[in-house]
């Protein structure tokens, strides 16, 4: 069984992914990993900490000469901004100065100063914040090597930012050479248009990305619990992206207007069997049923925003406009990287479920027979 936690504060020294489940002798690239930490700081409309950070993945246990060990695995992602709140993040004494009483609409503020008795809501922006998702796509970015090992590949685009829309297949290399990772060309100038415009009134712009998982075999996950349904693990994993308010399966909420004989998928002989259409999104019954996993995922705009919109003062109760924090004007690109990762942990943790086997030759073996069989 896989785990995983993230750990670190946004201005702290750093954000750290634990992973402990992962099979013993899986070859890790870390340029493959800092290449993913790199797209997730990319993208059209992002905010000032982008020029400051310059992520990339430190090691600190659970691979040696390039190869996993089978123990856990603790990744880094430093923060290179630490030293401009060292004063302010230290764990023993803490300067005055970067407090916040003002808890910002739309953020964990308030209602995490409820859960935790917080007065400086400073301590729940700091974790919080989408700085966290350094340490899923670190992780992620190792796990999609493990998929990678068994034939299977995931990827993510932009499909939506406002109301600038592209409904199209994706093809990386255009995805990777457009600003807001949209695969076409006129898509990507209306998304900038929508930011643009967003930004001239200090306002912000949030939208939808699609994410993709080809080459998983009929068979992984189960319907015999809840929690083992493939379908709970992708959800859970992406609605847990900061942001994310909506989290469609194949058609999604198309299903609900349609007649069953436009949303079924027809079964067609072969070996193994196809289907006539992917509506389903690849899962029946919380199992894969063979065809690639589609995940469309949608996010709400940055609540961070130029001008504070109505708030309080939780040390008297005063209305007052809430503070700004440097932020992003659309930060749905960045998601996108995120919500890969994040499908990709989830997948990786229905696989290492479904066959808990200790070593990567044991599970690539295992893989390829669950392939062949299904």
């Amino acid at each position: 069984m896989l785990t995983f936690y993230t750990a670190g504060e946004s201005h702290g020294r750093g954000i750290f992914a634990f992973l402990d489940g992962i099979p013993a002798g899986l070859p890790v690239s870390p340029g493959a990993i800092d290449a993913d930490l790199s797209r997730r700081q990319k993208g059209y409309g992002r905010g000032g900490r982008m020029t400051i950070e310059q992520d990339r993945v430190d090691v600190l246990s659970g691979i040696r000469g390039g190869l996993t060990l089978g123990g856990p695995v603790l990744l880094a992602v430093w923060n290179r901004d630490f030293e401009n709140w060292r004063g302010f993040m230290d764990p023993w004494d803490i300067h005055p100065g970067r407090e916040l009483h003002t808890p910002r609409p739309g953020h964990a503020d308030l209602a995490g100063a409820a859960r935790f008795g917080h007065t400086d809501l400073r301590n729940v922006l700091e974790r919080s914040s989408a700085r966290e998702t350094a340490g899923r796509v670190a992780a992620g970015g190792l796990l999609r090597q493990l998929l990678k090992a068994l034939g299977v590949e995931a990827s993510s685009w932009v499909t939506r930012v406002g109301t600038a829309s592209f409904d199209g297949p994706c093809r990386r290399d255009l995805r990777d050479g457009s600003s807001v990772f949209c695969p076409d060309a006129a898509a990507t100038k209306a998304m900038e248009g929508q930011i643009d415009e967003a930004m001239s009134r200090g306002d912000t712009v949030g939208g939808e990305f699609r994410a993709v998982v080809s080459g998983l075999p009929a068979g992984i996950g189960s319907y015999t619990q809840w929690d083992q349904r493939l379908d709970t693990l992708v959800a859970g994993h992406l609605m847990s992206i900061p942001g994310i308010k909506a989290v469609q399966i194949g058609l999604g909420t198309a299903c609900g207007m349609l007649p069953g004989s436009l949303v079924h998928d027809p079964i067609l002989p072969g070996t193994p069997p196809k289907r006539g259409s992917n509506n389903a999104g690849g899962i029946e019954g919380g199992v894969s049923n063979g065809e690639p996993l589609v995940v469309t995922c949608t996010m709400k705009p940055i609540p961070t925003l130029k001008h504070g919109l109505d708030t309080i003062d939780i040390r008297d109760g005063s209305a007052v406009q809430a503070s700004y924090e440097r932020s992003d004007t659309c930060a749905v690109p960045a998601a996108s990287v995120v919500g890969e990762a994040m499908l990709v942990i989830a997948v990786a943790t229905a696989v290492l479920a479904s066959f808990g086997l200790p070593d990567m030759a044991a599970l690539e073996r295992a893989f390829a027979l669950q392939r062949g069989a299904r």
